[in-house]
């Protein structure tokens, strides 16, 4: 038993370490490659954190993807190119603005379809409750206050 407990205090700090980083951070050619990524990586989407773009994600699989992001711009493809390249292997969930489709019409005006129908309902209980409401006794001159 004290064998046992001893080989895993041992083992203990190997099996909690975390990668120190990005061991070798991206070079950019000049300002305008650099501007061009960042703003490419930012509207795209990590597909592992599903909340963070892929500039603001430290999953490993964001910084392999910001590497294939930028030797696609290396190898002269367009930010459209690059776009489609990464829908076509992950789907349209790594877009953060994807098209407006048939497939994501309930994405994009949803959320105006709920509000127009809370308003209507809050509206129509409003307008029951106003005609429903009944009148307020008239005062009578023999009560005591």
């Amino acid at each position: 038993m004290r064998a046992l407990l001893l080989a895993l205090a041992l083992l203990a700090p190997w099996a909690a370490a975390q990668p120190a980083g990005d061991p070798a951070p991206l070079q950019f050619r000049d300002a305008a490659e650099e501007r061009r990524f960042h703003a490419l990586v930012s509207e795209l989407r990590c597909v592992m954190c599903q909340n963070q773009s892929l500039a603001d994600s430290n999953a490993q699989i964001a910084v392999d993807l910001r590497r294939e992001v930028l030797e696609l711009m290396r190898q002269g493809k367009s930010d459209a190119e690059i776009k489609d390249f990464l829908v076509a292997r992950y789907g349209e969930f790594v877009l953060y603005r994807p098209p407006v489709d048939a497939k994501t019409w309930l994405l994009w005006f949803g959320p105006a379809l709920v509000l127009l129908l809370g308003g209507w309902t809050v509206f129509r209980i409003v307008r029951r409750r106003a005609g429903t409401a009944a009148p307020a006794p008239a005062p009578t001159d023999d009560q005591e206050w």
